[in-house]
């Protein structure tokens, strides 16, 4: 891990943990910044793009429960909850609005450091390429084009949403639903007929496609091998 990667905010009231928390991790090349209660987070929330909340759950006005049921209302950020021991309903509570884990106090700061890199390992994928072969077909997804036999054909900024989609997540079956919520389309007709020009674009036999498969009653999938 490269230093200064992943930029991790720390929420906390207690002076003391926040400092001890901030210079840990730092340490272990992190790039902190820390808040002293929920007002304080959501200002730097609104200007900062944070990898990773570390998250006091009870702290004065506020509490990291009801900040984190606000953060995951409209943001995929990992939240790890710091909770007081014994308070076993919050941190089930916690779970359940979208917090990804959970340290009881005290804590040991490798613990934190485990769990954070743990988090962050599940999450953080790596950047596709602009340019990336499916079997012999070419895909600038730069540039919007795919190479196939010399040819060079065209694609549409939302034939490019679903081969990201499928590209990051190779051998995944992709429903129809879940298609069409890439692309912001409803209508199953639309959504198969657009696959078929994918396939048409990408496959050297469209009929016998060899890498955007169609998995009956399911959907579709998508092999790069």
């Amino acid at each position: 891990m490269n230093k200064n990667t992943f930029h991790i905010l720390v929420v906390d009231d207690d002076n003391r943990i926040r400092e001890l928390v901030k210079e840990y991790l730092e340490e272990n090349n992190f790039l902190i910044t820390t808040a002293k209660d929920s007002f304080d987070a959501k200002k730097k929330l609104e200007i900062i793009k944070f990898d990773l909340i570390v998250l006091d759950i009870m702290m004065p006005g506020q509490s990291g429960l009801s900040l984190t049921k606000e953060i995951k209302k409209d943001n995929s950020m990992p939240i790890i909850l710091l909770t007081a021991k014994g308070e076993a309903v919050n941190r089930i509570e916690g779970l359940e609005i979208g917090a990804d884990d959970y340290l009881g106090k005290p804590f040991e700061p490798k613990e934190l450091l485990l769990r954070i890199k743990n988090i962050l390992n599940k999450t953080k994928k790596t950047p596709l390429p602009n340019e990336v072969y499916i079997g012999n077909a070419l895909v600038n997804l730069k540039k919007l084009s795919i190479k196939l036999n010399e040819k060079v054909i065209k694609i549409n900024p939302q034939e490019r949403k679903i081969l990201e989609k499928m590209l990051e997540s190779p051998g995944k079956v992709f429903s129809r639903e879940e298609i069409g919520k890439i692309i912001n389309i409803s209508k199953e007709r639309t959504i198969d007929v657009m696959i078929t020009r994918l396939r048409q674009k990408i496959e050297i036999s469209p009929k016998n496609p060899k890498y955007l498969q169609t998995i009956r009653g399911s959907g579709y999938v998508l092999w790069i091998k």
